[in-house]
């Protein structure tokens, strides 16, 4: 082979080198996910639930930003717990993501002592991506029309004053104890499958009162099924403006947020996490999918990996000693 063949082919192959190494430096993201394949979210909970909305609704915009297909998976079972045991296994390439909401990193970890997962170790934060009020509601027994007529009725008929909950362990469980303890009442828990049978339950007075998240209540409350008679928030909300807070009704303790988060698998890069958190603020700052997470009674809160960290430490923290105060536990 001759020195110019020789020359040239060096040529070659140094430019090939040259293209490949400039075409990682200028996108590391699209290298790490492997841009062009399927993502998939993943939710632990069934199809048509306000998980499942958010998920499809977020899923529909990715597709724009990340220019890939987006997949929802549902993986319903053991109140979302399920879905974390298969997704903690799943690919770190950013092609797995998972939408979870509180109970999963703050609640769980508290009231189950054979915990089938670590939310340190085996799933990362990305991005909060909503944060939502509780309520209390009452139906047909008592009448109430105001959150004092129910205080005074519950403080007249201790043994009659129940709360129902969508489910066992669930944050709104906890919530009514704290509204019991600012009463000084102990209301007596009723946990349920849902907030549907909440509903019914309240307007056939089977419970004196419902505590679930504003978006679960509202369109009954509106429907007149129910009464929305407090909200958890720290102000009034755009949903229900008539509606106070019980911060204003004198119990400031009776304060506080539920939130959904979105996740990667353990060991995904930080382009990775990047690139989603990019991508999730850009979906979040459109005004038609705040428009749409508003009217379910949701605030979009899009945060950075730390603050979600940050958030859910907080929330431990707050809700360890109410739960381990009550003795529930699961296991």
């Amino acid at each position: 082979m001759s020195s110019d063949v020789m020359l040239s082919n060096r040529r070659a192959a140094w430019l090939v080198c040259a293209a490949l190494v400039f075409t990682a430096w200028v996108n590391p993201a699209r290298a790490q996910t492997g841009e062009g394949g399927p993502v998939k979210i993943v939710v632990g909970f069934p199809p048509g639930g306000s998980l499942d909305t958010i998920a499809r609704l977020l899923g529909e915009k990715l597709q724009t930003h990340l220019k890939r297909p987006v997949l929802v998976e549902n993986r319903p079972g053991a109140g979302g717990r399920l879905a974390v045991d298969t997704f903690k296994n799943a690919p770190a390439d950013g092609s797995v993501v998972m939408i979870a909401p509180d109970t999963i990193s703050v609640s769980a970890p508290i009231v189950f002592k054979k915990l089938t997962y670590d939310p340190a170790r085996d799933f990362v934060p990305v991005s909060t991506l909503v944060q939502f009020p509780f309520a209390l509601a009452v139906g047909e027994d008592p009448k109430a029309a105001v959150f004092a007529d129910y205080v005074r009725w519950a403080k007249a008929n201790p043994a009659r004053a129940s709360f129902g909950s969508p489910a066992p362990g669930s944050p709104p469980h906890f919530f009514g104890l704290v509204v019991g303890r600012a009463i000084g009442v102990d209301m007596v828990h009723v946990p349920f499958q849902g907030t549907a049978p909440i509903v019914t339950n309240l307007a056939g007075g089977q419970v004196s009162a419902g505590i679930s998240t504003v978006g679960d209540l509202m369109e009954h409350h509106r429907g007149g099924r129910i009464r929305i008679v407090a909200v958890s928030a720290a102000k009034r909300i755009p949903q229900l403006p008539d509606v106070p807070t019980f911060t204003e009704l004198g119990y400031p303790e009776v304060v506080g947020q539920g939130f959904i988060g979105l996740y990667v698998p353990p060991k995904a890069s930080p382009a990775v996490i990047q690139q989603w958190n990019q991508s999730i603020r850009g979906v979040l700052a459109l005004p038609d999918v705040q428009e749409r997470l508003r009217n379910l009674g949701l605030e979009p809160t899009p945060s950075t990996p730390q603050e979600l960290s940050q958030l859910t430490s907080a929330e431990i923290g707050k809700w360890q000693p109410i739960i381990r105060a009550s003795g529930f536990s699961l296991d």
